[in-house]
């Protein structure tokens, strides 16, 4: 009985969470950014602040979660997240992967979905956050080695949308693209939640058996000279090879199923 409780408090809290989030995000974009862009006049100022604002934000939001029982977490080598200029390329099994390293990284930069920009709740932080929408083409690789070269942090999920709740990971080559061109070494951060929830075709509203617990682990960084090296300087050689690289680093020993 305790365990149903327990349960139903889940899905009630899971509710409210997402319904704060939604309205802080509406509250961002109708508000809060309208106003700073009255009262500030420097772009570079603007972005700082509202990247920061939704830095602090987002830590709200996931120390809501924890608090009313929704999940709890760990993080190993989050030290390695206080320089700048980052390449942080993670692996993505859940809808609040973003959310978690954004609340990690006051000065985050991030490749989002053309879609979360019309969006009536993420349309306002990220147009104010100025972060980068991946239906630029071309211009997205450029785009991303700016952002490094302007000392920002800059987060790519490299398979580009959540990971199939059956373990399998396909990575697309843009992220090493950007690392070899950009001359970047990567900073892997590798996430993984048990029981797995809030994945790829999951409702929200489907919480696991038991408290979902996420552990993010900040790696060493990977030098990206070696594989231009071995690929004698060929850069679409040296992608396919580190892309294969970031598939094996990520992929789960064994492939989680999301919890009923």
């Amino acid at each position: 009985m305790f365990k149903s409780f327990e349960r139903g408090w889940r899905i009630l809290a899971t509710a409210i969470a997402f319904s704060v989030f939604g309205a802080g995000g509406l509250l961002l974009g109708l508000v809060f950014f309208p106003l700073l862009n009255l009262c500030m006049q420097q772009n570079s100022q603007k972005t700082r602040i509202a990247r920061l604002t939704v830095h602090y934000a987002f830590k709200l939001f996931i120390e809501l979660m924890r608090i009313t029982g929704i999940l709890r977490y760990r993080i190993n080598g989050i030290e390695k997240l206080n320089r700048q200029g980052l390449l942080i390329l993670a692996n993505h099994p859940t809808l609040i992967d973003v959310v978690f390293l954004i609340s990690l990284i006051k000065n985050a930069d991030c490749v989002v979905k053309a879609g979360l920009a019309k969006n009536p709740f993420t349309r306002g932080p990220i147009k104010g956050t100025g972060y980068i929408c991946n239906d630029s083409g071309t211009q997205l690789l450029d785009d991303c080695i700016a952002s490094l070269h302007a000392s920002n942090n800059l987060l790519i999920f490299p398979e580009g949308t959540r990971t199939a709740t059956d373990g399998s990971m396909k990575l697309q080559r843009g992220a090493a693209n950007i690392a070899l061109r950009g001359e970047c070494n990567i900073t892997p951060v590798t996430i993984r939640c048990t029981p797995l929830s809030l994945t790829r075709g999951l409702p929200w509203w489907k919480v696991p058996a038991s408290q979902m617990i996420f552990t993010l682990d900040v790696g060493d960084d990977i030098a990206v000279a070696p594989f231009l090296a071995q690929a004698n300087g060929e850069t679409a050689l040296a992608a396919r090879q580190l892309t294969q690289h970031l598939h094996d680093y990520f992929l789960p020993e064994k492939p989680a199923h999301a919890g009923a």
